[in-house]
């Protein structure tokens, strides 16, 4: 029985690709003994296990940009990392170690280094993050999601790296269309916006979308549907209520306006969608070009070193999006760029070719294919 330990955490962004590519593996391997390890207060400790994958957690804490003090007291808790981590490599003895960033793939990392025992790194952003540009002197391969990156880790890691692309979900690829109109109550003969800030929402996004509402609200050729995050719901609701608009996945059928607090299906969202409005996370972005969606990408100002706005240029580069910076951003720059894309419908499927030639849909085999060297060795 092959044995192997997966980390990654602190985000979805790097906790999701973890537990893709363990699904791809028990699918593969159906006898591969899996383990992940994370952070004991991160959100892998309640995602992993209900993923069905045994969790370990070990003290991790980031350090970068810290003052003296924290930084002090996040470099004593990585070493009790290191040591717990350590122990636990000692008792599994995998074959190989996988990581997915975050700063729990530091003690991990050093363990897995201490006891000689393969490494390999997947990133999933266009900028690399600070713990796996430092952790990739250990790594026996590193998988990108953008070929950017290959030239932002150290120029020791060149032979290491392989462009591979980020694992997305099945279901993502073989939504319907038709499905995703019925589910949303939408109309197929519509051009359909998507806006998705993500699970909490982007409050600058949901300010400049009520402008963008108010504008196309009634429209009989465009249909909104969009994803406010918990937070902003009932105030978008609010105002749009004021102004004597309807709202909600059940509105009249004259309505073209669908508004959730969170889209559970973003398989079937992204499958009756014409373009994209939205932040700018690796796996966001995996999906949208997976679906060959033209998107206006709104890039996480606060991101850790600004990785958001190297991926969504990465994209612009490619001819498949509109990058719109979160400081700038108001609802006429918004509907602007909407309308720029979605009344000219050559420039809207010359972005969606451009898009969908910047996926890589095999992410998942590929990342397997050199996984597969550990099983076999």
């Amino acid at each position: 029985m092959v044995r192997l330990v997966i980390t990654g955490g602190g985000t979805g962004g790097h906790i999701y690709p973890a537990l893709a590519i363990a699904d791809g593996l028990k699918k593969r391997w159906p006898h591969a003994d899996i383990h992940y390890i994370g952070a004991k207060d991160g959100m892998e400790s309640r995602i992993v296990p209900k993923a069905g994958y045994s969790f370990w957690g070990v003290p991790a804490e980031g350090w970068q940009g810290r003052k003296i003090g924290r930084l002090t007291h996040a470099l004593k808790t990585d070493l009790t990392g290191w040591r717990e981590a350590a122990k636990l490599l000692s008792t599994f003895k995998p074959e190989a170690v996988i990581g997915t960033g975050g700063f729990v793939c530091l003690p991990v990392g050093l363990a897995a280094a201490q006891k000689k025992i393969p490494f390999y790194l997947h990133e999933q952003n266009a900028m690399p993050g600070l713990t796996n540009r430092l952790i990739a002197i250990w790594a026996k391969r590193i998988m990108i999601s953008f070929a950017e990156a290959a030239r932002r880790f150290p120029p020791f890691s060149g032979r290491k790296i392989q462009l591979t692309g980020l694992p997305v979900r099945d279901a993502i690829a073989n939504a319907d269309r038709d499905e995703g109109h019925a589910f949303f109550h939408l109309d197929r003969e519509k051009k359909t916006i998507l806006v998705a800030g993500g699970s909490q929402g982007a409050a600058r996004i949901n300010r400049a979308m009520l402008h963008v509402i108010k504008q196309l609200y009634g429209k009989n050729d465009m249909q909104i549907l969009f994803a406010t995050g918990e937070r902003g719901y009932e105030e978008i609701a609010e105002t749009l209520k004021a102004d004597g608009m309807t709202w909600g996945i059940s509105a009249e059928e004259t309505s073209n306006v669908r508004m959730l607090p969170y889209i559970d299906r973003m398989d079937l969202a992204y499958a009756a969608a014409d373009v994209f409005v939205g932040r700018a996370g690796a796996s966001t972005m995996a999906e949208i070009t997976l679906r060959g969606l033209p998107a206006i990408l709104v890039p996480l100002p606060h991101a850790t070193e600004n990785h958001q706005a190297y991926n969504a240029a990465s994209l612009v580069n490619k001819g498949g999006a509109i990058l719109l910076e979160d400081k700038d951003l108001d609802g006429l720059t918004l509907l602007t760029s909407l309308l720029e894309i979605l009344t000219d419908d050559s420039k809207r499927l010359a972005m969606a070719a451009c898009s969908n030639r910047a996926a890589n849909g095999e992410a998942l085999e590929d990342i397997l294919t050199i996984l597969a060297e550990v099983m076999s060795g």
